[in-house]
């Protein structure tokens, strides 16, 4: 499995039978033209997970990948192609096996509405499996291997990252939804989870693609 990290939510996943794409949203432009994929993966409506803009524009360069969205997605945004997919979904795209977990995205504040969200847990025979949670932390999958751990949101505490990345045990990960930090914040986010908690954070903002140990 490699995976990279394209800015804010957006990674591309790639294994030995697929090559998909994880929340491209308008927080950052690295998933910009990219082709080939089998699929594109949307956790929740907000547009730092889909850009509006130009994801139509990725859908029509990618014409054989399955567009997989939360709900709420589909009811937001006339998507080509797109199929729902709700917590406990699970499916095959190629010899990659694509679990969706939880169901609603984290609380911002008692006076906003609550909307959808679904985790998805990414694994394949012989190689690590990968849990990309999008904006919550209640889901708590087994099995986990790597992280993305979200290093910033209106909707989250350092208090519960850290407990969230302690219950998810995962040995490795990298930071995701790093789109509203500056260098300092990155860095203290970063730094502390890699000392409290069990798991080895990679920097992968700019490396291409990581071949998890």
């Amino acid at each position: 499995m490699q995976l990279t990290h394209l800015g804010h939510s957006a990674v591309l996943v790639e294994t030995a039978g697929a090559r998909v794409l994880l929340d491209p949203g308008n927080f950052s432009t690295a998933w910009h033209g990219l082709t080939e994929l089998d699929a594109i993966l949307i956790t929740h409506l907000h547009p730092d997970h889909i850009d509006p803009e130009h994801v139509p524009t990725l859908i029509a360069a990618n014409p054989g990948a399955r567009v997989l969205v939360e709900p709420g997605v589909a009811r937001t945004y006339a998507l080509e192609r797109a199929e729902q997919i709700t917590a406990e979904t699970s499916l095959s795209i190629g010899g990659l096996r694509v679990a969706a977990v939880g169901g609603l995205h984290a609380v911002i504040h008692r006076d906003i509405p609550q909307i959808g969200n679904v985790g998805l847990v990414l694994s394949a025979e012989g190689e690590p499996t990968f849990f990309h949670p999008g904006d919550s932390l209640a889901a708590v999958p087994s099995g986990v291997d790597v992280l993305g751990v979200p290093a910033y949101g209106p909707w989250a505490a350092m208090k519960e990252t850290v407990d969230f990345v302690r219950a998810i045990g995962a040995a490795q990960g990298f930071c995701i939804h790093e789109g509203l930090l500056n260098e300092r914040g990155w860095a203290l986010t970063f730094n502390r989870i890699n000392e409290i908690t069990q798991i080895k954070l990679t920097d992968l903002r700019g490396a291409g693609a990581w071949t998890p140990a």
